[in-house]
């Protein structure tokens, strides 16, 4: 259970709410609201004593720029972070090729470009502490949108700035810290108009829209390789984050009417957000699952820098294949989240995520396959098998993520929802970055490097034999993720009555 982010001039202590006590308090707070709603001024010619400043009206309304708007400007963020895959596989290409980068080195860049999306946490504090404008989130959205622009627009116009590593390790990690306060903003975004409108599992649509831009920016990413420069492809996704900002701003300018909130210090509002959350993480409901993904990930090692040099360096394979094949993949993650989302809803969130982990593990050894070349002596081409299977474990990986979302951000606390989101998504993205060092000593350790292959299949079966490993505590995760509970109605009553009492002036 949640608790959740009580004021500090009205404290409630909750320790323990499943006892009766706090359901007969709900029950006294909805008849004294319901009383005071329904008295009859006209009948009383007394004047009461009582007078409510500033009222809080107890209904459902929509925001001031609506939920269409969000879904619109969310969905635009999520394809388009999605479509980062296209100057990623340009880049990837212009390190392997041009720069000459081991697979130590070039997975050591793609690891260590994700290090600004581990201080997610303090962007969602930040963003929940304080108003920008007034609008809240999307100020902050644009702030990212525009630090992205800057990078990838460096890497296109100064040539020189993607030929030392370490102005391109600048650049990387600059549109990654852009990208990653970006991404704060727009989970928030779902998860708190989710909780608004009681619509469970938004999640399932970002990640389509993210699959949907992951789909046509790997299918143009593997066509334009060979016909245009890096440059031009930075260029162009350039231009592309150019237009969302556009969009972003005018949603932002349209807003400017909205009011900030008042009555407390950004530093009083950073310390309540931060004891919020604290004391949400604390909770067995969401302690247990969250440890359980974020082992899961992080004790596989990752040897994707070694894959890919492998596949373009000894199978001679062309870019276009390998971003086919991630477009397959890409196409089997949109095809798995509307299956969830319109069926594997109800299958008990244990044995789903513990199927996926298993069907994940034996995914690993398709590259093993490629490796030892049994799919030649069955008559299948490199091309046809990459195309087909490579694509597959990366995929389940990122739909693994998808019912923990969207059980986190049920029991997401009200009024923190960027400081939590952003603590999951930064939780997940370091036990990524572990697994990719962890990927990257262990490549040192057997020896892989360029033109030597040799230990590669011991590699990639220490990967599977790692992937497996998690299902030994599997159950640590809930039977089935829970719904919208009574209780936290009552809490949230609750809140609402405090803010209704705290306006009164006796």
């Amino acid at each position: 259970m949640i608790y959740p982010v009580i004021s500090t001039r009205t404290p409630i202590f909750l320790t323990n709410l499943k006892t009766p006590r706090i359901h007969e308090s709900c029950i006294k707070l909805r008849s004294i609201s319901r009383s005071s709603q329904h008295q009859n001024p006209i009948e009383n010619d007394i004047k009461p004593k009582t007078q409510f400043i500033n009222p809080v009206l107890m209904t459902n309304t929509k925001s001031h720029y609506g939920f269409q708007a969000m879904l619109s400007l969310c969905g635009l963020g999520y394809w388009v972070q999605g479509f980062r895959c296209f100057p990623w596989l340009a880049l990837n290409f212009h390190m392997a090729h041009n720069l000459n980068f081991n697979p130590s080195t070039l997975q050591l860049v793609q690891n260590s470009a994700n290090f600004p999306m581990v201080a997610k946490p303090l962007y969602g504090i930040l963003s929940d502490a304080f108003y920008i404008a007034g609008p809240h989130r999307i100020p902050y959205i644009c702030i990212g949108v525009l630090l992205q622009i800057l990078s990838w627009g460096q890497l296109a116009l100064i040539p020189v700035t993607g030929q030392t590593l370490p102005s391109l390790m600048a650049c990387v990690l600059l549109s990654n810290f852009g990208a990653s306060i970006e991404e704060v903003s727009k989970d928030a975004l779902v998860t708190e108009h989710g909780q608004k409108h009681r619509i469970k599992g938004l999640q399932s649509y970002s990640l389509m829209a993210l699959a949907v831009g992951g789909i046509l920016g790997n299918f143009l990413g593997g066509y334009f390789s060979h016909k245009l420069q890096p440059r031009t492809m930075f260029l162009i996704f350039s231009a592309l984050l150019s237009f969302q900002l556009a969009i972003s701003s005018s949603e932002c300018l349209g807003l400017s009417h909205r009011q900030t909130p008042t009555g407390k210090s950004i530093t009083d509002n950073i310390r309540k957000h931060l004891s919020g959350l604290m004391i949400a993480i604390s909770e067995d409901t969401i302690s247990k699952p969250l440890t359980w993904i974020l082992t899961s990930i992080a004790m596989v090692p990752i040897l994707s820098g070694s894959t890919f040099c492998y596949q373009i360096q000894c199978l001679n394979l062309d870019l276009s294949v390998i971003g086919m094949s991630k477009v397959i993949g890409q196409l089997m993650l949109l095809s798995l989240t509307l299956i969830y989302d319109h069926h594997w809803k109800q299958i008990p969130m244990r044995k789903l995520v513990g199927g996926i982990q298993f069907v994940y593990a034996f995914s690993l050894l398709l590259d093993l396959i490629l490796v030892r070349q049994i799919n030649a002596g069955i008559h299948i081409s490199n091309e046809v098998f990459t195309l087909c299977f490579s694509g597959l474990a990366e995929t389940l990986a990122q739909f693994k993520i998808l019912p923990f979302m969207v059980l986190l951000a049920t029991l997401c606390p009200q009024g923190c929802e960027g400081s939590f989101t952003s603590f999951v998504a930064s939780t997940v993205c370091l036990s990524s970055l572990v697994g990719g060092f962890w990927g990257v000593g262990l490549a040192a350790l057997l020896g892989i490097k360029g033109g030597d292959y040799t230990s590669l299949p011991v590699g990639l079966l220490i990967q599977f034999v790692a992937a497996l490993l998690p299902l030994g505590w599997i159950y640590q995760l809930p039977m089935s993720c829970p719904a919208e509970k009574e209780m936290k109605k009552c809490i949230d009553e609750t809140q609402v009555f405090e803010r209704v009492v705290g306006s009164v002036r006796i």
